[in-house]
């Protein structure tokens, strides 16, 4: 045999999987069936090389039961996984300088000679960590851990979206219900990619005692959060709460930034403690005052915050609307956020990923400006700030504005009341909008232009090393407890 000629192809194949969970009596047996399927589902895309032959390139469009739409000529090579491997080369002068997270200020010792003791922190005051800038491990880490191993811990609860292949938080958990402590677990088997791994896990935890549940039927939970309940020195129950934007995963935590908030505050609790009975089957919540939760209340509420900054702008108070996503193409609320800017409300948009609102457009989002971050670190965390004629109303949380978090999932937003956590926020976002700072900015017709260096050609600030900076210099303040 004589090869004459050779070329590389790729085919994406639809990776959806599909469960019939009223129907399905083993929701993980259902869904392993569907992951062997998945692997051989039907093709969605072929890629092939410019130089491709029409005799091979007709030969793959009948095996494979294509059609001529989806295929795509790129030039050459097709996959880049490899340059992996280039990174991964021992050249420390074309990379960027070693980063050790720090622990955050109200997390520390007030003495060098005493144990950490992350219950006393939290009850010392709500606790705002920034990662990866702030560890992860001595903040969420500890936490579970500590939990695990404190005799006066009663309960553990904690969503798990994804995590890591060897994760200390997973055996935390397991080391909790092995003490004897009662341990829910909400552990999401439908997230993507993800679902092989979590099913593991979700019976690793079973086997170790954990109570393991998967959430609302046709829904996601994709809400980051963990609450323990504790048994204090006076006799009453203290209730421990962690919201997060980013998934409970020590590596993803060293390179996505993302914020996290550590609660004893009681409303915030019995809110936490509501939530996972209705995610675990026993109650529905009605209402929430610290939270906006998906799919019922999260865009509703959003869309009375955005309807507030406009009366409050015709009035002739503060208003001002400034969101930090990974995402925003949801109908409804881009056109909540239109009919903002037209009263003339500054709306501010850091957006990571997908934007399908068009700023810039007179008579229509000439006050509405969108910016991008590509930097060292992935930009996940999502804020929502809206000015409230002067006292600022600010959530964190997972949800994006997207069809998928607001209507087919569990999310949760925590509203911020600290000032200090609150100007915290405020600097970031700041810095971020700022135009000292190397970004990418949303032009009317689409485009996004890169902006670092200055019109004399000096570079722009790097928004995550001014971070970086800040937080630094931070932990060398005294720590406030």
């Amino acid at each position: 045999m004589e090869v004459l000629e050779h070329h590389e192809f790729r085919v994406t194949r639809n990776e959806d999987v599909e469960v019939d969970e009223d129907e399905s009596e083993n929701l993980i047996q259902a869904l392993e069936r569907e992951l062997l399927r998945r692997r051989f589902g039907p093709p969605i895309r072929l890629e092939i090389t410019d130089d491709m032959d029409p005799v091979t390139l007709e030969l793959l469009i009948t095996e494979l039961g294509i059609t001529r739409h989806e295929v795509f000529r790129l030039p050459a090579p097709l996959g880049l996984t490899g340059l992996f491997d280039i990174a991964g080369l021992n050249r420390p002068d074309l990379k960027y300088p070693p980063h050790l997270p720090v622990t955050a200020r109200q997390l520390q010792p007030s003495e060098p000679t005493e144990e950490p003791d992350i219950f006393r922190s939290i009850r010392a005051g709500d606790v705002l960590v920034h990662h990866p800038y702030e560890s992860f491990a001595t903040s969420v880490q500890a936490f579970l851990e500590q939990a695990a191993l404190d005799p006066k811990v009663l309960a553990i609860k904690q969503t798990l979206y994804r995590t890591s292949g060897d994760s200390p938080v997973i055996e935390a958990l397991i080391r909790a219900a092995e003490s004897g402590k009662s341990v829910l677990a909400l552990v999401e088997i439908k997230a993507r990619f993800d679902e092989q791994a979590n099913i593991s896990w979700a019976r690793k935890l079973e086997k170790a005692g954990v109570h393991v549940v998967y959430g609302l039927v046709g829904l996601k939970t994709h809400c980051k959060l963990a609450l323990v309940i504790r048994q204090e020195d006076d006799g009453t129950l203290g209730h421990y709460s962690h919201v997060g934007t980013g998934n409970y995963n020590p590596k993803t935590s060293r390179i996505y930034e993302d914020y996290g908030y550590f609660s004893a505050d009681k409303q915030v609790g019995k809110e936490l403690t509501r939530l996972f009975n209705e995610l675990s089957g026993y109650a529905i919540e009605k209402k929430y005052k610290r939270m906006l939760v998906a799919p019922r209340y999260l865009r509703q509420g959003l869309l009375r915050h955005i309807a507030a900054e406009i009366r409050n702008h015709l009035a002739g108070k503060p208003a001002r609307i400034r969101l930090k996503l990974n995402s925003l193409v949801d109908e409804i609320i881009i056109d909540a956020l239109y009919r903002a800017g037209i009263a003339g409300v500054p709306v501010e948009i850091w957006v990571r990923g997908i934007c399908a609102l068009i700023p810039g457009e007179p008579g229509l989002s000439e006050n509405i400006t969108v910016k991008s971050v590509l930097g060292r670190y992935l930009e996940h965390s999502r804020v929502f700030w809206f000015d409230n004629a002067g006292e600022p109303t600010v959530y964190i949380g997972s949800a994006d504005m997207m069809h998928r978090n607001l209507d087919r999932r569990i999310e949760a937003l925590l509203q911020i009341t600290d000032p200090v956590h609150i100007a915290q926020i405020d600097a970031q976002l700041t810095r971020g909008m700022s135009d000292d700072v190397q970004a990418w900015s949303l032009e009317p017709s689409g485009q996004w232009v890169r902006h670092s260096t200055t019109k004399d050609g000096n570079p722009l600030l790097d928004v995550q090393n001014e971070t970086m900076t800040e937080i630094m210099t931070r932990k060398r303040g005294a720590a406030p407890r």
